[in-house]
């Protein structure tokens, strides 16, 4: 815990110091969104003192990539903090399972384990919730500014596909999260 303690200082302060500007969504505050959501989970579950801290290793660092690059930033992410980790003396265990708790989030998303399923659904948690209409543009800003979208219709297109195209893993998201999301999709597709 110590350790996790000591990375998470690290990370955080390094996304609030050096993260662009121009990141609208993936910035400190969607960290600690999903971060919340994933204590939300081991609360809600019986989760080792090992996963724990794993699951909330993964949230810290899942988004990291970007202080580099948007592109690929997941694999850039977890070689980032495979060195942190490393020099904090963690185990390649670990590592290897932060590893695949940042992969699993890359778009589209493929857990194969419990907690991958858990950062999955923690790091897409919005897609489910009230707060949907203004974290989403959020997204629209960042990708309008990257020059990925160009227009309001070519962001609803987009919006519309991944709702459509995106899946929930965990029983509770499934339960209380898809109701919401499909609301907000049939929102967009009748706007």
């Amino acid at each position: 815990m110590k350790q996790y303690l000591s990375l998470r200082r690290q990370v955080l302060t390094r996304l609030r110091e050096e993260l662009p500007s121009h990141l609208s969504y993936h910035g400190i505050e969607h960290t600690m969104d999903v971060l919340n959501v994933c204590d939300q989970y081991i609360r809600r579950y019986n989760l080792s003192q090992e996963d724990r801290t794993m699951l909330k290793i993964g949230a810290t660092v899942h988004d990291m990539g970007f202080l580099k690059s948007p592109k690929n930033h997941e694999e850039t992410g977890a070689n980032m903090a495979e060195e942190m980790m490393l020099e904090l003396g963690m185990s390649q265990k670990q590592i290897d399972i932060m590893r695949g708790l940042v992969m699993a989030t890359k778009i589209p998303q493929s857990p194969k384990t419990e907690l991958e399923k858990i950062i999955c659904d923690s790091d897409l948690d919005y897609l489910g919730r009230d707060d949907y209409p203004e974290i989403s543009e959020k997204l629209f800003k960042e990708l309008d500014f990257m020059g990925i979208i160009k227009t309001e219709e070519e962001w609803k297109n987009l919006q519309i596909s991944f709702l459509k195209s995106h899946s929930f893993h965990t029983p509770f998201a499934i339960k209380n999260r898809q109701p919401k999301k499909e609301y907000w999709l049939n929102k967009l597709l009748n706007s």
